[in-house]
């Protein structure tokens, strides 16, 4: 092309502010985006389940666009998930949404994958310290900190609380850790609540059977910082106690159940397919459409309850 012509062409360009359609260019081209889904089994983790609905729906959404996902599923264990982790870095795509459930061990494969100079965008728990990767979910502390409010929402008496850790065999997500310490930051910032005071009981999912009336003997009200608030309700409606203020994470059918039930008072809500969906939007603006985006993006945290779950009977 003459240089007279390309200086035309440049000078429109310039004045009319033409921009390339990225878009409609890669829809010419044919061109496959391939991103890596890498998370726990959803088969009996009804949580994981919602993220991946939340995820399939984003990837029948924008198939059209040439978005091909590719799903690595790990069982709820450190070894299968180490495994996994070795096929991810294997495998080429563009890039990655990860649920960093083990937190050491998902610090260190982050560490190496960051290597492949590949997006990566995390669901669920965030543990990119400088925000060096991007993240869709909760605010962990401020859910924390959110029950605390909740704890002591309209009590003037003194009052028993207890945080009831109910954990798999291997727990060691951030996310539990830092609701842990929202919750207790309420307090301290709030020191004029001083009628409230704390203990702890942990237990491993294999010794639930460990659950005894001596534990709740004086309680008056019991955070459970992650989703099996349902195990807790469960026991204290099968022994009659009543009267206990029971705040849990998560819309799981159990949940829901005690909830309705008034067992459950409050139920803090983290949107999980939501959470799925807007992890595969992320990467679909960052590479499809070549957007800059905010890398971190908070859902906001919902308070349910039985009368907003469900319209209150009459």
């Amino acid at each position: 092309m003459a240089q007279e012509t390309v200086d035309k062409v440049n000078a429109i360009i310039e004045e009319f502010g033409y921009t390339r359609n990225i878009l409609a260019s890669n829809l010419a081209l044919n061109k496959k985006f391939h991103f890596a889904v890498f998370l726990p089994k959803s088969e009996t983790l009804e949580y994981w389940k919602c993220q991946a609905e939340g995820i399939e729906k984003a990837a029948l959404e924008f198939s059209k666009f040439g978005i091909v996902l590719d799903y690595f599923f790990y069982d709820y264990n450190l070894a299968s998930f180490k495994e996994t982790t070795q096929k991810i870095m294997e495998f080429d795509c563009d890039g990655l949404l990860f649920a960093p459930i083990f937190y050491d061990d998902s610090v260190q494969f982050l560490k190496e994958y960051e290597k492949k100079n590949i997006p990566v965008v995390m669901i669920d728990s965030n543990i990119s310290e400088e925000n060096e990767h991007a993240y869709v979910g909760q605010d962990a502390f401020q859910s924390g900190y959110l029950a605390g409010r909740l704890i002591s929402f309209a009590v003037k008496n003194e009052r028993q609380v207890l945080i009831f850790k109910i954990t798999r065999e291997i727990e060691s997500t951030s996310v539990y850790q830092q609701r842990i310490k929202g919750f207790y930051s309420y307090f301290e910032d709030h020191n004029e609540l001083t009628h409230f005071k704390f203990s702890e009981v942990t237990l491993k999912d294999s010794g639930i059977d460990q659950l005894s009336l001596e534990m709740f003997s004086g309680i008056n009200s019991v955070f459970v910082p992650n989703s099996r608030a349902y195990i807790v309700a469960n026991f204290l409606n099968k022994n009659n106690i009543n009267g206990v203020r029971i705040i849990g994470f998560d819309l799981l059918k159990e949940n829901i159940e005690y909830l309705n039930k008034g067992v459950i008072d409050f139920l803090i809500n983290q949107r999980p397919e939501e959470q799925g969906y807007l992890g595969i939007n992320y990467l679909y603006k960052k590479l499809v459409l070549q957007e800059e985006t905010e890398r971190t993006h908070y859902i906001p945290l919902e308070i349910i309850l039985k009368e907003n779950y469900f319209p209150a009977r009459k």
